[in-house]
Order: structure tokens, then sequence, then C-alpha cells
């Protein structure tokens, strides 16, 4: 059996192994490290077999390149994008801006403030209260007669994202005074009474205003407001075109709780009358809540009904963990 080329030592020009030239078999230099073991390149990488592990050579993989980053005029559509989808989903679900259009609810809102309306709430069951400033589409023809306004092609997107009010949609706000069951009513300048219960509305309606006006088109009434809708009153109350003066239409002046968009939270604009919008306290006074007793128990009976399909199941996971504990 011939014998077989196992390498050569450099530095030895000429040397011939045995059956082969020196030229002709591999080299490397005196310092490689047996193969098989690990050792750390001039760049800090381990490398595995041999120094030229890693680096680019005939045969051998490409170096990595870095990721060239994207140029910042071409991620900005994407941001755009980005950003109108979040507004838009924030305009349905979350909060919505809305401008005032009159000074109906003088001085609580002037006419061109901006107010942000939680949409939020409404999501999860939540119905317009007592003292609550509330926003809602118009509910039967309220807005008959005013005029229409025409949004350049600019404000017509910041009203699809929610920056600016739509002028397709016609909107009021007011204040909710009654909700279903309650009884409200005026007599003479006032107050006015729910359930009984006089109003304290110094703190919100308009300076020099009587809280009930005194005329035969509406401003003296007593009203019995149905389960699903409320009764809305404007705080500047001898202007203001409100339930009292459109118990002629289909709803009696009554605004059903599914037009109402949502509770106007804050006022955003102009900045130096940036605040909140609270429930004025007079609308906490004790004995407000006492309803005739057919208002009562429609409003006890789902919460019975609730309350009767909890208790067996409550019962039934009692008795099976009884039952696996003595097991």
């Amino acid at each position: 059996m011939g014998d077989v080329a196992v390498g050569a030592r450099s530095g030895h020009d000429g040397e011939e192994h045995r059956g082969r030239p020196v030229d002709a078999a591999p080299t490397a230099p005196d310092d490689v490290p047996p193969a098989g073991s690990d050792t750390a390149a001039e760049d800090g990488r381990v490398t595995n077999g041999y120094a030229g592990a890693g680096t680019q050579g005939p045969g051998g993989p490409e170096p990595e390149q870095p990721k060239k980053q994207r140029s910042f005029w071409k991620e900005l559509p994407i941001l755009i994008g980005i950003a109108l989808v979040l507004a838009l989903l924030i305009k349905t679900f979350l909060v919505q801006a809305f401008s005032i259009p009159s000074d109906s609810m003088q001085n609580t809102l002037q006419e061109g403030d901006r107010v942000l309306v939680d949409k939020l709430t409404p999501w999860f069951g939540s119905e317009p209260d007592r003292g609550e400033v509330v926003v809602f589409h118009d509910p039967d023809n309220w807005l008959a007669g005013e005029p229409t306004v025409n949004p350049n092609a600019f404000q017509t997107v910041l009203s699809w994202i929610g920056l600016m009010p739509s002028a397709e949609e016609k909107d009021l706000i007011k204040r909710v005074i009654g909700v279903g069951g309650d009884t409200v009513e005026c007599k003479g300048t006032g107050p006015v009474k729910v359930n009984g219960k006089a109003l304290n509305e110094a703190s919100y309606v308009y300076p020099g205003n009587t809280p009930c006006s005194v005329d035969d088109q509406g401003g003296q009434f007593k009203v019995k407001v149905p389960e699903g809708f409320i009764w809305v009153m404007g705080d500047h109350r001898q202007n203001s075109r409100d339930s009292r003066y459109n118990q002629g239409d289909a709803n009696k002046g009554m605004v059903p709780v599914e037009k109402v968009v949502g509770r106007a939270i804050v006022k955003a604009w102009p900045i130096n009358r940036w605040g909140t919008l609270p429930v004025p306290d007079t609308f906490d006074q004790a004995g407000l809540n006492d309803r005739s007793s057919a208002a009562a128990a429609l409003t006890a009976a789902p919460n019975a009904v609730a309350l009767a399909g909890v208790v067996p199941v409550a019962l039934w996971r009692r008795r099976r963990i009884t039952v696996e504990e003595t097991r």
C-alpha cells in the first residue's frame, strides 16, 4: 500500500513528500490550531476549525450585510395612515370632538367652544343620567330651518377622523333633566321639579334667566318621561329650543336614549375656557330618585331577573364543591 500525504511544514521550499510534489499539497500557517479547536478571531468572533472560518472566501458564506434603513419620506405615508386609522377608531369608539353651534347652553358652553364627548361608556350599557350634558342626534326635525354648513375638503377630512364635527350629522347638545320614569314639571318661573323635588339650578342656568319660561308654547309643563327616553333642557332657558318646545313631535319632546351619542366631559377649546363638565350637586339630593311604583318595578325588574339567574348557579357550584371535597 502506497504512502498518503499528511501535510507539509511551511518554510521548507523544495522539500517533497513521499510520492507527491510539495507544491501540490495544501499549506497552512504555522499558527493554525489543530482541526476542531475553537479560537477567538482577531475581530472577537469565535471560529471553529480553522482561522478563516466565517470570513468571505471561495465557497465560503457571504458576510452579513447591514440592513439599509428605509427613507423617512417612504415611511411618512405609512405613519400618516396609521395615525388616521387610530384617529378613526378613537372617534368611533372612545372620544369625539364637537363644536357648539349656538348659545342655548350659555354660560356653561359658548358658541364656538369645542367639547370632547365620551363615546366609550355607552358601549358598556351606560345610559344618560340627570345633570349630564349630552350630545344627541336630532330626534325629529328639531333643527328644521337651521342653516346648512358647507365645509371645504380639509374640514371634511378632519370631521371624518373626528377632529372636527361633521356638517352632515345633525347633532344637538343639552342638559339631561329627567330620565325614564321621572316626572318633570315647571310652573310659573320655577323652580323645575323632578319627582316633586325642586332643583337649585343657580350654578348653571344663564344669569338673568328664570328656570321656567312663562309662555303658552311649552314653557309651562308637567310630563312623565317614558323608559328609554330622556327630557333635556338648555342652560340658557329663554334661548333654547329643547324638549319643552318640541312636545308636538313624534316623541312628545323626549329624546330616545338610542339617539344619544355620548356625554360631554371636557371643554377642550379655546384653551382659556378649558374645564370639565361635572354633574351639579342639586341632582344628588335625597329623594330625587323617588319614582312611581310602576317605574321602580321596571327599574328593578332587570336586576331581579339577573339575581334569579345567578342564585341557582351559585348554589349548584357550592354543592358541587362540597361533593368533590367529601370524595
